[in-house]
């Protein structure tokens, strides 16, 4: 069906994507039409549940989302949201520039700052309308009601009595907003299923990782220094132009830990920049080992490449471990530099302390063996893990399809 079409009673809107049945146009809406302010307040202290939009995960604990709680101790002030009602966080997030809308799902209840909007729907199929906010189809009106470059610590400036006002095309005719909801639904567990398949390769892989460690006999034990060279890395001076933009790849510890192996850094230092700093060249095969801040990352170079001082690379002797070998002993090297890092401003590993941590270094052949079960696994992971991407990017492709 055409996204826009013409009547004798004007324009008439519709979705881009049609469940066969369903031709009717779709109206449109004030929220407050449909749905109304939610402003009960916890005043008798009927929860103690402290809640935080993430707009990844939805309404969470945040206890849970945070480790702590940013709460105040005495909630009676915030609102009181109840299980099915909704919540409008005005804070933007990368993919999330005019905030989220989330539906509570989780719990019964739970206590919300007064920084947010709330309400509660009065008509209309309420898996539907979560749906449509996932959407983010209604971001063109809050892109017109709040005020240019007017952000308060990370607030949008979003007037709430405005905020009701906002426009929303929804279809009229309940069943079709089952239908798409329906399938929605359907998507998202297909998803979930993905992510806990994903999930728990992810366990079974440390599991089996720790047991084919733990079974090599401690006669094979080294200190990590006696098998592998560590070098460290350094940042060439930012304001010599001269040393930037060439190619040898410079990589940074945000680049390292989200894939096994890396080929291309995000940038690029000069062969007068690696000469002129502490940064130094690491040939391929090299184990990169973030030692500063972000403690105990890897993943192997490709190619030959260069790091900043955030690193402590691992250069391994060919004739006694494998590079595969190495990555895989970070399950005993991330512990250790957790626990002999030191600093106040940032926590870092030395090149002395990390060359002291003692691993199991068996022949070989021994080592082979255990770079191939694991790597197996890894290419089970990654195989799934590219589904669940994928369903993700079906499932926003559809979302814009499927909803004005």
């Amino acid at each position: 069906n055409r996204a826009l079409s013409s009547s004798s009673n004007g324009l008439e809107k519709r979705p881009k994507l049609r469940f066969p049945g369903f031709d009717e146009p779709w109206k449109t809406e004030r929220l407050s039409d449909f749905a109304d302010r939610v402003t009960r307040k916890n005043n008798r202290n009927q929860t103690d549940l402290p809640l935080t939009i993430s707009s990844k995960d939805g309404l969470v604990d945040q206890v849970s989302y945070f480790n702590k709680t940013v709460a105040s101790k005495d909630m009676s002030g915030y609102y009181l949201l109840l299980n099915g009602e909704y919540a409008y966080n005005k804070s933007y997030s990368v993919g999330y520039d005019f905030g989220s809308i989330k539906r509570l799902d989780r719990y019964p209840m739970g206590a919300l700052s007064t920084l947010y909007i709330c309400f509660a729907l009065k008509k209309y199929d309420s898996n539907f309308i979560k749906a449509y906010f996932d959407s983010l189809k209604w971001y063109r009106e809050i892109y017109m009601i709040s005020a240019e470059g007017a952000r308060n610590h990370g607030l949008l400036n979003v007037p709430t009595d405005e905020f009701f006002e906002t426009k929303h095309y929804l279809p009229q005719n309940l069943n079709e907003q089952r239908k798409i909801a329906a399938f929605i639904i359907a998507l998202e567990r297909r998803i979930d299923a993905q992510q806990s398949l994903v999930d728990n390769l992810k366990k079974y892989k440390r599991g089996l990782n720790h047991k084919l460690l733990s079974e090599i006999d401690e006669q094979y034990n080294h200190e990590l220094g006696t098998v592998c060279s560590i070098v460290g890395g350094g940042t060439p001076d930012t304001l010599r132009s001269e040393y930037w933009e060439g190619n040898v790849e410079w990589f940074t510890p945000s680049e390292i830990g989200k894939s096994k192996y890396v080929s291309s850094s995000l940038r690029k230092i000069s062969q007068i920049g690696l000469s002129n700093s502490s940064a130094k060249s690491l040939p391929a095969g090299t184990v990169l080992l973030t030692t500063r801040a972000t403690l105990g990352e890897m993943s192997i170079a490709r190619s030959e490449c260069s790091t900043n001082q955030g690193f402590q690379s691992l250069v391994a002797d060919s004739k006694s471990v494998l590079p595969e070998y190495l990555y895989y002993l970070q399950i005993l090297i991330k512990p250790w530099c957790e626990k002999y890092a030191s600093g106040n401003t940032f926590r870092e590993i030395s090149k002395a302390s990390l060359s002291k941590c003692v691993v199991p270094i068996p022949g070989l052949n021994s080592q082979k063996k255990i770079v191939c079960i694991l790597s197996r696994i890894d290419d089970m992971i990654e195989k799934h893990e590219y589904m669940e991407e994928s369903l993700t990017q079906i499932k926003e492709g559809l979302l814009q399809q499927l909803f004005i």
